[in-house]
């Protein structure tokens, strides 16, 4: 038995959507360091995308990197186009891609709104149904894995933990929960599994504010019982476990990977 994640997803293809930075990056890399040919998707930063594909298959292993806007329809149809001319089927969508547009509720408009249920639900939305026709139309004799394939959303702590100042964010996030679950009940009797991934404070560019100083690091760290900052290869991890069949009868579910922070840190003195 591998006592590793070395060759867990050999001869899995896998699309990973925001890829070019933090939490994407990271399990892009994951996946293709356990055997899986990854599509390295990006939205508009694309030198770090293809920088990573390119030492993925300096490796040894196979990666392309490929440019679309998961809130755009015909984006989202031409990425999983090019991933099956690339590599022939599709096993593993991690729908990663995420922003924030932060302002309070009275401030917020109507267009970071928008952009933000745009690209973080309707994007998963776009991404899972077309990776659910994907899964459908391939031939059963050709799986790799138990499954007819697997996606992952990648949700967030503020799925279930209210966020003032982001409504538009943790609304997303809400609706990623449902969506992730009402999904799984409805393709499992097509043997596709659907989870979410729901990181908490996990070490990135995007929140540098949150933790690169001493004393912003201290205030954090109050939210987090187990004591450190995440950082991206600890999600990564999480989804190159979800992706595979170690976990084959894990569906519907969210996997929190946040150091204890949903556990409600304020009551550890009884409140």
């Amino acid at each position: 038995m591998e006592s590793t994640a070395t060759h867990l997803l050999a001869g899995h293809s896998a699309i990973v959507t925001g890829a070019s930075s933090g939490i994407g990056l990271a399990v892009a890399e994951a996946l293709a360091d356990a055997g899986a040919a990854v599509v390295v998707n990006y939205h508009s930063d694309a030198a770090p995308a293809e920088e990573l594909a390119a030492k993925i298959r300096t490796a040894g292993g196979r990666a392309e990197a490929i440019g679309a806007n998961v809130s755009e329809e015909q984006d989202v149809v031409r990425l999983f186009d090019a991933a099956t001319e690339a590599f022939g089927r599709i096993d593993v969508l991690v729908a990663n891609s995420g922003v924030q547009k932060d302002a309070a509720i009275a401030d917020l408009t109507l267009a970071d709104w928008n952009t933000v249920i745009d690209i973080n639900l309707t994007g998963q939305f776009l991404c899972a149904r077309e990776a659910v026709r994907r899964f459908r139309a391939q031939p059963r004799e050709a799986r790799p894995a138990r499954s007819a394939g697997a996606i992952i959303t990648m949700s967030s702590v503020h799925e279930v933990i209210p966020w003032a100042g982001h409504v538009n964010y943790a609304a997303s996030k809400g609706g990623s929960r449902m969506l992730t679950r009402t999904l799984a009940q409805e393709v499992a009797v097509d043997g596709i599994r659907v989870n979410g991934i729901a990181p908490g404070a996990i070490r990135t560019p995007i929140n540098e504010d949150a933790w690169g100083s001493d004393a912003a690091l201290e205030k954090l760290l109050r939210l987090i019982p187990y004591g450190r900052i995440g950082e991206p290869e600890d999600v990564a991890r999480a989804a190159v476990w979800l992706a595979s069949d170690q976990a084959d009868y894990v569906t519907g579910t969210t996997l929190f990977v946040d150091g204890g922070m949903t556990l409600y840190p304020e009551f550890r003195d009884n409140g």
